[in-house]
């Protein structure tokens, strides 16, 4: 198990490690336009993001909101 921070820091741990393993099959299409978009700077958001984390990457994504006074 591996957890992460954010949204950003867990994608770019996806586009270094899990991506490059994809089938060629699951490279194609929302993956492979996720990657360029990542990998150029062209801009991607954490929508998308999370999206591709869960259907490529099997990640569990859970917000937390703490409030301390």
């Amino acid at each position: 198990m591996k957890s992460f921070d954010t949204i950003p820091e867990a994608f770019d741990w996806w586009i270094k490690n899990l991506y490059p393993l994809l089938s060629p099959e699951l490279k194609k299409g929302k993956a492979v336009r996720a990657w360029k978009d990542y990998t150029y700077n062209q801009g991607i958001s954490e929508k998308r993001m999370r999206e591709i984390l869960v259907e490529f990457g099997h990640f569990k994504i859970q917000t937390s909101i703490v409030y301390e006074p």
